[in-house]
């Protein structure tokens, strides 16, 4: 009978040498998990220039003389924080804009209450964000602005610059779902079937805690199993750990979604897709895409689950602009704003592409020539001067010496 020799000295000598790696890892960790970490979110300064109900308006502080004339207002999401996008430094989606030399504003949607229950699409779009553009074009002087829209923000944006399009000088939408009537990612199937109208009349906004567990469970090995196991293997190093913590953090701040909002978007986008066959209406008025001819620039990933790319890339074929461009980055929805790869991609592509145009008009001037015969001209003309009383209150009103700055 043949004999095997087993080498038990070599197999303990690797279970002593496991032991000793795994025993100099606990103590690391425990020295890191035990000391003082950063986990700052959103740390690059800002000031609040407007502020309007829950509302704020941040405009981050330049870092070098601004190099663009135009300056550009992000609008996030409702759902989740615009922290994303000031995560952490050397990963910062605003850091890279102001390396640059733009002018970047950011709107804080806050956190909804009661009340804001029955503010649908028209309160945000046309109340909310109307404000805020016509802020920032009055503390410039200019006659549009760029517009920078993330996820159902870059839905608002859309919306937004087909009705108001002459405030618009450049469009940009990011992971922004516009077209509803794909069967990729679980999401849209859900939507499909769920009922608006109870979960808003039963809840009036819809918890922030109930959406972050059905974004999870889109995907629970990975988002509720494997990120853990990543951290138990990675917990021995300081910068994993102040990383693994800010994005904890940033996932679980999350405001509740206005119900109206919530409404309308499940049942006129996700259910009947409406806005791609210019059928859906907002403040009384149908949004046409084919209206959005300033130039846009798409970026989505190819990796996302939540906002998958048939979802996004159709955008450019429905607007009117003859100045479109479609990009999609390999990564998921929110590796776009955060992974070392698209950093170095993400936003210096946004910057490279408002730098080429980035030519203005001063407010109220355009540069086209107006066509129209001399005497419809000096009619207009003298209507911009001789207004009512209660049109040119009104107009003083968006002012930025009457608003809040803090």
């Amino acid at each position: 009978m043949t004999q095997f020799n087993i080498p038990v000295d070599l197999i303990l000598s690797k279970l002593a040498d496991d032991a000793g790696k795994a025993q100099n890892r606990a103590q690391k960790a425990s020295e890191v998990l035990l000391d003082s970490l950063e986990t700052e979110l959103s740390t690059t300064p800002y000031e609040v220039v407007y502020r309007e109900d829950r509302i704020k308006v941040k405009y981050y502080q330049p870092k070098i003389k601004p190099q663009y004339q135009t300056p550009l207002l992000v609008v996030y999401a409702l759902i989740n924080r615009e922290t994303m996008l000031d995560l952490q430094p050397g990963r910062s989606v605003v850091q890279s804009f102001l390396d640059s030399g733009m002018d970047v504003y950011m709107i804080d949607w806050g956190y909804p209450t009661r009340k804001d229950r029955f503010l649908g699409f028209d309160d945000h779009i046309n109340g909310y964000m109307e404000n805020v553009v016509n802020f920032v074009r009055e503390r410039h002087g200019l006659a549009r602005i760029n517009l920078m829209g993330i996820c159902m923000g870059g839905t608002f944006c859309a919306i937004y610059s087909a009705l108001h399009a002459e405030k618009i000088k450049n469009l940009i939408t990011t992971v922004t779902p516009t077209c509803f009537d794909t069967n990729k990612g679980l999401l849209h199937t859900w939507m499909r079937g769920i009922d608006a109208d109870r979960m808003v009349d039963t809840f009036g906004n819809i918890p922030a805690d109930m959406m972050n567990f059905g974004f999870l469970l889109l995907n629970p090995a990975r988002l509720m199993i494997d990120k853990y196991v990543g951290f138990m293997e990675n917990m021995d190093s300081k910068n994993f750990v102040e990383n693994f913590v800010r994005m904890e953090k940033w996932i679980f701040d999350s405001p509740d979604l206005p119900g109206e909002v919530f409404r309308q978007f499940i049942k006129d986008c996700y259910q009947q897709n409406l806005l791609v066959q210019g059928k859906l209406e907002v403040g009384g008025k149908k949004v046409d895409l084919k209206k959005i001819t300033m130039p846009v620039l798409n970026i989505f990933g190819k990796y996302d689950h939540l906002v998958p790319p048939e979802a996004c890339e159709g955008f450019i074929r429905h607007v009117g602009s003859q100045d479109a461009e479609n990009v999609c980055l390999d990564t998921g929805h929110i590796g776009i704003y955060v992974s070392s790869k698209c950093q170095s991609e993400f936003a210096p592509k946004i910057a490279r592409w408002l730098k080429e145009r980035d030519s203005i008009a001063p407010l109220g001037f355009e540069k086209e020539k107006d066509s129209r015969p001399k005497t419809e001209r000096m009619k207009t003309e003298k209507l911009k001067t001789d207004r009512p009383k209660a049109e040119r209150l009104k107009t003083e009103r968006l002012k930025p010496q009457r608003l809040k700055v803090v």
